[in-house]
C-alpha cells in the first residue's frame, strides 16, 4: 500500500478501477485447527460438548497422512479465497505445517499440551522449530496445575486457551455434570479444582503481562470478565466462534455482555470438526443481529491481527501489505450484511 487518498474528480484519471462495495483488509482468523480438516463431517451436529468429545476420540485416528495433508490444503486455499490473510493456528501434531510452510497465509501456530495424564510439555516442543510457534495449554479443564503454570510462564508469545465453551467447565470446579462424570469413568484426577473455578484458576495461574486469547467464552458471566479483566495488564482477547458453537451444542456467547464491558474482541472459525467452513464473513452473519458491521468488520480485521501479534496486518494504510478485500451486496440503507453479501479477493 503506497497511499490513501480522496479525489475529486477519479474518472478523469487514467488507471483507476471502480468496485461496487466497501474495501476491506485481509480478515484474520484466531482460532483454528487445519490438522482437523480431515474430519469434516465425520461428527454429527447439535450432540452436546461430552458427545463431541467423545467423538474426538473415535474418529480422530481416520484417514492416511497424505489424505489428512491434502485436506489441510484445501482447507487453506478455500480460507485464502475466502479472504483470511492470517490465522492462529492449533496444533496437537506437525501433520500440517508443510501445508503452512508454502502457504500464502501467514499463520501463528499455538502448539497445544493436552491431557490429565500429561506431565511435562517435552512431546510438544519439537513442534517449536517451526516459524511462529510457541506453546500453549489447551484449556483450564485438561491440563493439571504444576504443567498448566509452567507453560504460562514460559516465553512472551500470545497464549490461546479454550475457555468456557460449556457448562461442564464451571460445573467440574463443583465436582459435578458432564466433565465431572466423564473423568470419574475414565480415572482421571484433577488436581486443580480448588481453585474454585475457571476464571479463578486463570488469573492465579497466568502471568499478568501475558497476552492471552479467550476462546469460545459462551458460559462467562460479568463476574468472569471483571476478574480477568483487572488481572492482566494487557488487553485480554476473546475469541468468538459462533459457527463451532452451534455446530455442537446450540450455545451462542453472550455478545451483549461483552460489549457492554468494551471487550477486545475477535473472531474464529474452529475447525472442520466442529463447523460446516472456514469463512469468517459466515461467522460475522451469526453475530450480524448482535453488533453493528461496522464492529463485526473491526472484530474480523484489526482486533484479530492484534491479537495474534500482526502489527502490519488487519488495517489499510500505507506502507503495509494487509491484503485487499470487496464486501459487496450489503444491505447500504441499514448497513447491514444480507444473505446475499461476498466477499471477493482483489490483492
Amino acid at each position: 500500500m503506497l497511499d490513501i487518498e480522496r479525489c475529486a474528480a477519479p474518472d478523469r484519471r487514467a488507471g483507476v478501477e471502480f468496485y461496487g462495495g466497501m474495501l476491506l483488509p485481509g480478515l484474520i482468523n484466531v482460532h483454528c485447527h487445519l490438522e482437523l480438516s480431515y474430519l469434516r463431517g465425520a461428527i454429527a451436529q447439535g450432540g452436546g460438548f461430552a458427545a463431541f468429545a467423545r467423538s474426538m476420540g473415535e474418529v480422530r485416528g481416520r484417514c492416511t497422512g497424505q489424505e489428512r495433508e491434502a485436506a489441510a490444503a484445501a482447507a487453506d486455499a478455500r480460507m485464502y479465497a475466502s479472504g483470511i490473510e492470517a490465522v492462529g493456528d492449533v496444533a496437537n501434531g506437525g501433520e500440517a505445517f508443510a501445508v503452512k510452510a508454502r502457504s500464502r497465509i501467514r499463520y501463528r501456530t499455538f502448539a497445544e499440551v493436552f491431557g490429565l495424564r500429561c506431565t511435562t510439555a517435552e512431546g510438544q516442543r519439537p513442534l517449536l522449530r517451526h516459524p511462529r510457534t510457541s506453546l500453549t495449554p489447551h484449556s483450564i479443564y485438561s491440563v493439571q496445575d504444576a504443567l498448566f503454570r509452567e507453560i504460562c510462564a514460559e516465553g512472551d508469545a500470545p497464549l490461546s486457551i479454550h475457555f468456557e465453551e460449556t457448562p461442564a467447565e464451571a460445573e467440574l470446579f463443583a465436582r459435578q455434570g458432564a466433565l465431572w462424570e466423564w473423568y470419574g469413568r475414565a480415572g482421571f484426577a484433577c488436581d486443580f479444582l480448588g481453585y474454585g473455578s475457571p476464571a479463578r484458576r486463570l488469573v492465579e495461574s497466568v502471568p499478568p503481562y501475558r497476552s492471552v486469547i479467550l476462546v469460545h467464552n459462551c458460559c462467562i458471566t460479568q463476574e468472569d470478565i471483571e476478574l480477568i479483566e483487572e488481572h492482566f495488564t494487557t488487553p485480554v482477547r476473546w475469541c468468538l466462534c459462533p459457527g463451532s458453537n452451534h455446530y455442537i451444542s446450540r450455545l451462542k456467547p453472550p455478545v451483549a455482555l461483552l460489549r457492554r464491558h468494551g471487550a477486545h474482541i475477535c473472531l474464529g472459525t474452529d475447525s472442520l470438526a466442529s463447523n460446516t467452513g472456514l469463512s469468517l464473513l459466515d461467522e460475522m452473519r451469526l453475530l450480524a443481529d448482535q453488533a453493528p458491521l461496522e464492529e463485526l468488520l473491526r472484530w474480523a480485521t484489526s482486533n484479530g491481527a492484534e491479537a495474534l501479534g500482526f502489527d502490519d496486518l488487519g488495517t489499510i494504510a500505507p506502507g503495509r501489505r494487509p491484503g485487499l478485500l470487496l464486501l459487496s451486496g450489503l444491505d447500504w440503507p441499514r448497513r447491514a450484511l444480507t444473505p446475499q453479501t461476498t466477499l471477493r479477493r482483489l490483492l
